[in-house]
């Protein structure tokens, strides 16, 4: 490893070897503050490794065909597929005509027709993948990097003593050895007491195996959007345009000076639970999410993590109307979407259900997750 970092000194630092760049530049638009930056989390893309061929693999190796033994040891089945609900079919209005931050294709407003499909009612947890990883041998894309991106505030003073490079215009990511799904801010974490936590430093590799094992998929970002807005036409959040309806909080963000200060005071610094049953009220109890559900009765559909999606990314859209787009067919980078909990207003507006933003297949990070869609319920 030592080897590695004197390479990336070498040749031009973390910055040109993951393919990063600099900010994305000012936010702008009515809900987005004059000379906001991004939180750069866009920018934390590791170089492809592998083609198209290798993307698509994950699809058979880890499908529950090949792992067919998984649903007959595996305790609950609904426990480690999840809870989901029926999304009802329909035409909705996809992005805006008042970009947050227009340079990440919001616009044009257009009308788009999806299907029914379902949707987990939450981002998948760190239990879940587990309980695949258990099932199937896997190893994340982080793990064969032996290194993820993490946010500086939430690393321990010793990880952040042994790591000594940062990401060129924002300092606050640290490529940090050993960071993984099972040691969120590297080797001195673990995820003993967060196993209703949302997954993180997952690839859209990664995220694509597990979908494939539960016999599920990732949604499409037009599917992701129609299920963020929960049935409201042309808001700005899955809950309505008030960020903090009479001062409540419906979202895991970043309050306080970001990257400084973040306050918690929606109870959270990092990642929230996503599922408080099973710790306060015991195995047969009602659900207890951290925020209230949409309208569709999704939980977390912005803030706490990001969220992979299938599309290829671009920044080009028509204004006629489509039925159940899917992207490109091919590209560098794939859509993600929701923000996370180090989106604040001033840096990443991107907790609206408008926004999105990207990463290349093979990136993780410590904001970064992902739940799935299906045809079937499961």
């Amino acid at each position: 490893m030592a080897l590695y970092f004197a390479l990336l000194l070498m040749f031009g630092g973390v910055n040109e070897v993951f393919g990063l760049q600099g900010s994305s530049g000012a936010e702008q638009g009515s809900e987005g503050p004059e000379g906001a930056t991004s939180c750069s989390c866009d920018k934390l893309n590791r170089a492809a490794a592998a083609g198209v061929d290798a993307i698509r693999d994950p699809a058979h190796k880890y499908s529950s065909e090949a792992n067919i033994k998984v649903t007959e040891t595996q305790g609950d089945e609904e426990e480690i597929h999840g809870q989901m609900v029926l999304i009802s079919g329909g035409v909705f209005l996809m992005g805006t005509d008042n970009p947050g931050i227009p340079a990440d294709g919001e616009g044009p407003q257009r009308l788009v027709h999806v299907d029914s499909f379902y949707m987990d009612i939450h981002e998948v947890t760190n239990g879940q993948f587990q309980s695949f990883v258990s099932a199937t041998g896997y190893i994340t894309e982080a793990e064969k990097f032996g290194d993820s991106f993490v946010f500086e505030g939430i690393l321990s003073e010793s990880v952040k003593g042994c790591t000594t490079q940062a990401v060129a215009a924002v300092p606050w990511w640290l490529p940090v050895k050993g960071a993984n799904w099972t040691y969120p801010e590297g080797p001195d974490s673990n995820i003993t007491d967060r196993l209703d936590h949302p997954v993180v430093h997952v690839s859209w590799i990664d995220a694509a195996a597990y979908c494939s094992w539960a016999n599920k998929r990732l949604p499409t970002e037009a599917e992701w959007e129609y299920a963020c807005r929960g049935g409201l036409k042309d808001r700005l959040y899955p809950w309505g345009n008030k960020l903090n309806p009479k001062g409540q909080h419906y979202a895991n963000l970043w309050q306080g000076e970001f990257p400084i200060h973040n306050s918690g005071e929606d109870g959270y610094i990092g990642t929230s639970p996503l599922d408080f049953t099973m710790r306060r009220c015991g195995p047969h109890s009602p659900q207890v999410m951290s925020f209230p559900a949409n309208g569709f009765g999704l939980f977390d559909m912005v803030g706490n993590a990001w969220e992979w999606t299938a599309d290829w990314w671009t920044v080009h859209h028509t204004r006629d109307q489509l039925n159940n787009p899917m992207g490109p067919q091919s590209g560098l980078n794939k859509v993600k979407k929701g923000g996370s909990y180090m989106c604040h207003k001033s840096y990443c507006y991107r907790y609206r259900c408008a926004a999105r933003s990207y990463n290349t297949p093979q990136s993780s990070a410590s904001n970064l997750g992902f739940r799935c869609a299906s045809q079937e319920k499961w």
